[in-house]
């Protein structure tokens, strides 16, 4: 049996029963302590996360870097991991854990990162912008906190961080609608940002420049170009995401701008 690391999980969750057990086998035999929050959950992803010995707290959704600093406050282990539920510690990830742990690296850093790896379209994404996707999921709780907007939090860490060998996989996305349904969402929440800190200038050129200038990163500097189809697609949709979020904000602009009659010419 596997000592357990002075290590708190923190995971928040919503109706994640289909992939939550998958994330909890890879880090559950080597944590001290697994905490989840959970807002409006229909599904089993309450009583799998019992089933695990978690303790799981329902708090009203406030947005991912909110919900992520919830789950942090209720942890009491010196050393915090931070993982989604669509994510899996790899096996080669966890010996460098817990390598990092046995060794005297954690009195010498406040934290650690990883790459994280992506399954899309049948097969593992090794490029683009996708990978290696460097994420810091691991660090003293006094010593980080999570800022950022209403998705895609990061977190701050007062100290040093280690790079540890082996990945992080992440089963981001189902399928393409599920792909689609996610980035749909990812918009309304860069939006509602946006309005938020009261951020609305809209540049159609900025807006051009920076879909084709995702898409060539993602492309042809990142050779995502060598994932083959996969890489291809990534590389659009990569583009494509930048124009959609950006042209969200020229629609907002139209429609609270003043009212012009409509006039048909034809």
């Amino acid at each position: 049996m596997l000592k357990k690391l002075p290590l708190s999980l923190i995971i928040i969750a919503r109706n994640e029963e289909k992939k939550i057990a998958q994330c909890l086998n890879s880090v559950a035999p080597w944590v001290e302590e697994i905490i989840c929050v959970i807002n409006n959950c229909t599904d089993n992803t309450q009583a799998i996360m019992l089933s695990y010995g978690a303790k799981v707290f329902e708090e009203s959704w406030s947005g991912f870097t909110d919900q992520k600093n919830k789950a942090l406050n209720y942890a009491s282990q010196p050393w915090i991991l931070s993982l989604d539920a669509d994510e899996e510690i790899s096996p080669h990830l966890a010996r460098s854990i817990q390598s990092f742990f046995y060794s005297s690296d954690k009195d010498n850093y406040e934290g650690a990162y990883w790459a994280r790896r992506t399954w899309f379209l049948g097969r593992w994404i090794k490029h683009g912008d996708w990978y290696p996707d460097h994420v810091l999921r691991l660090f003293r709780r006094e010593k980080g906190r999570f800022v950022g907007g209403k998705v895609h939090e990061k977190i701050v860490l007062e100290g040093k961080s280690k790079k540890l060998q082996g990945d992080l996989l992440h089963y981001s996305f189902d399928n393409i609608n599920h792909m689609s349904t996610k980035f749909i969402s990812y918009g309304d929440a860069f939006l509602q940002d946006k309005l938020d800190k009261n951020l609305l200038k809209f540049s159609s050129t900025k807006t051009v420049l920076r879909s084709l200038w995702r898409f060539f990163r993602c492309y042809i500097i990142r050779l995502g170009f060598l994932d083959g189809y996969a890489g291809f697609y990534i590389a659009i949709n990569q583009g494509f995401h930048a124009l959609f979020r950006y042209t969200r904000l020229y629609e907002n602009k139209i429609i609270h701008a003043k009212p012009t009659l409509r006039k048909c010419d034809f």
